[in-house]
């Protein structure tokens, strides 16, 4: 029996689906493992699988199975007429980027992530400029032209592929609610804790013991070492795809609980990965809702439930037997005010979660302003640093703690940095409605029982894959529409308790 156009362009999907896991565990590979000499040879290894992603989307063989299968939509189910929707939106994405610059933005950015790597380790700018010039150059190119094909602003155009439906209006109303509260709320959180001084964690703690720790708590909370795994690099990061999921992380011999939360950080990422539906496995609405979407999935894990006594209580005796340690500073309180401590300081991923947000909004504000062309790049460093002083208090003192912290612009991310602190938004708002629609959650968690937290992002995030939008995810689960308000709240809650 003859296949449909919709069965027919299933199939196609999977074959870009398998073009993507591949490109995938090659970037996995290319920040773990790879020699730093492959590089070249990497570059066009991805810029084949990029290429020949691009040349299925752009087929006419798939928009005319596009088109037919809209014309017969009516015998579809619903999942299949979303997936339907979000094809067309791929393929919209790709017609919109011609073939030659897909290819020069792989070579271009995959030789960035490397020179960015060398700038980072010697704290010189000026080895990775160029080549974040010719990445900016590529990318404006193709900001403009998936602008004027999607009718959208050339960032909106680049921000809609890494979270959907996201706009810089909608950015922007969140950004000022953040920025009108967190200079005063920062204040005050600092000068409230100043009255609670924690105590630091003293030793050297063996990456052998903070691996097989982590590995332990990614076992408890879900994370299926069968089709995944855990290694380290130097940027934390989660790879691969849905059935062979790769976690990465640093771990820090003075600081045991750096490298942990990191861990459990990315693993929140995995466990929305491990919970999408594995029926749409290979298809666009198997995927994840966006990088928005996904953010809130780690800062909900790390920040929100691991940051909180409940889950110390869980993790004291695990640290104890795993460090040999014990003693004041090794309390349930007292880690409690060790993760919950609010500094300005000058690294992103290191930040906490009340400070974590002014970082974001100056990415955000330099980003729009290099692609616009009025931030010229060689006077990016300058930028970074003067309007850290500005909105933190703290200045970098050289090039690796200031603009070369993150990997992001070397590999092209323009309109990524915004789904970090839409994240936490979006967090705190389901945050809230889990613990209202869950009230023993706290008892759970102080268990070690994470079934009932999972089972609930189940249901309300993670089985939806992109099945709807995100604004109607959120509203289906919390009932209300995304505004900065919950986060405002929860912060406030958190950090300024008497």
């Amino acid at each position: 029996m003859a296949l449909t156009p919709y069965q027919q362009l299933e199939q196609e999907f999977r074959r870009l689906h398998a073009f993507r896991s591949a490109a995938g565990i090659l970037r996995w590979d290319s920040a773990v493992m790879m020699p730093r000499g492959s590089s070249d040879l990497r570059g066009e290894q991805l810029a084949a699988l990029e290429t020949e992603s691009h040349a299925l989307l752009v087929s006419p063989r798939v928009s005319r199975l596009i088109e037919r299968a809209d014309a017969n939509a009516q015998m579809l189910e619903d999942w299949q007429i979303a997936n339907l929707q979000e094809m067309r939106r791929e393929r919209d994405h790709s017609i919109a980027t011609p073939r030659t610059l897909v290819s020069r933005l792989a070579k271009a950015t995959s030789r960035a992530e490397v020179k960015w790597l060398e700038a980072k380790q010697k704290s010189d700018f000026s080895i990775f400029a160029p080549h974040l010039e010719e990445v900016v150059g590529l990318l404006r190119d193709k900001a403009a032209l998936l602008g004027k094909a999607l009718n959208l602003d050339p960032y909106d155009a680049l921000a809609d592929e890494f979270s959907p439906g996201l706009r810089s209006e909608e950015i922007d109303t969140i950004f000022t609610a953040l920025g009108r509260r967190l200079p005063g709320l920062i204040h005050e959180v600092i000068e409230h804790q100043e009255r609670r001084p924690a105590l630091d964690i003293t030793g050297r703690f063996g990456a052998s013991k903070q691996r097989a720790l982590a590995t332990e708590l990614m076992k408890a909370l879900g994370f299926p070492f069968d089709r995944g795994r855990l290694d380290e690099s130097e940027h934390p990061f989660t790879g691969g795809v849905p059935g062979d999921i790769r976690i990465t992380t640093r771990f820090s011999a003075t600081d045991p609980l750096t490298g942990l939360m990191g861990v459990l950080h990315e693993t929140g990422h995995a466990m929305y990965d491990v919970g999408l539906p594995e029926a749409w496995r290979g298809q666009p609405v198997g995927r994840d809702r966006g990088m928005a979407m996904q953010e809130s999935q780690s800062l909900l894990l790390e920040m929100l439930i691991c940051r909180n006594r409940p889950f110390l209580q869980y993790l004291k005796p695990l640290l104890e037997k795993s460090f040999g340690v014990s003693g004041p500073e090794w309390e349930v309180e007292n880690l409690y005010r060790l993760l919950t401590r609010v500094r300005r300081s000058l690294i992103r991923v290191d930040a906490d979660e009340v400070t974590y947000p002014v970082h974001i909004l100056l990415r955000y504000e330099l980003e729009t302003e290099i692609l616009k062309g009025e931030l010229r790049v060689k006077d990016v460093p300058d930028a970074w640093n003067s309007r850290m002083e500005d909105r933190l208090g703290v200045r970098p003192s050289n090039d690796a703690e200031g603009c070369l912290q993150d990997v992001h612009w070397a590999v092209g991310s323009f309109g990524y940095f915004p789904s970090y602190a839409i994240g936490a938004v979006i967090a705190a708002q389901l945050y809230e409605s889990l613990r209202s629609e869950r009230p023993e959650l706290d008892q759970e968690i102080a268990a070690g029982q994470f079934t009932g937290l999972f089972d609930w992002l189940k249901q309300n995030v993670h089985g939806l894959g992109a099945s709807v939008s995100m604004p109607e995810l959120i509203q289906r689960a919390t009932g209300k529409p995304l505004s900065a308000a919950a986060w405002v709240r929860y912060a406030e809650g958190k950090y300024l308790e008497e």
